[in-house]
């Protein structure tokens, strides 16, 4: 049981960072932020970063690489928002 916990564990950091996806893929094609949080992406971003670095320091490998994952796919929404924004 304990191995199916930590599956669905780990399976749910790639559905949290798939989400960010299509947030990104809109942010792309329409060359546009508009309507788009930079201040709560960069939150979240602060937050996984934060994951990363306790798993890390807690040697728990599944919250730091899920939390990288997550981290990498947010980090290029925020990155979007911000360049798109501001350009």
């Amino acid at each position: 049981m304990r191995e199916i916990v930590t599956f669905l564990f780990g399976l749910g950091f790639v559905f949290n960072a798939s989400l960010f996806i299509p947030q990104a893929i809109r942010i792309w094609q329409t060359k546009s932020a508009k309507g788009v949080s930079i201040i709560t992406f960069i939150g979240f971003n602060l937050i996984q970063l934060n994951g990363v670095l306790y798993g890390y320091y807690q040697n728990d490998m599944i919250l730091a690489y899920g939390n990288l994952i997550s981290l990498i796919s947010c980090g290029v929404v925020t990155c979007l928002a911000i360049f798109y924004r501001f350009r």
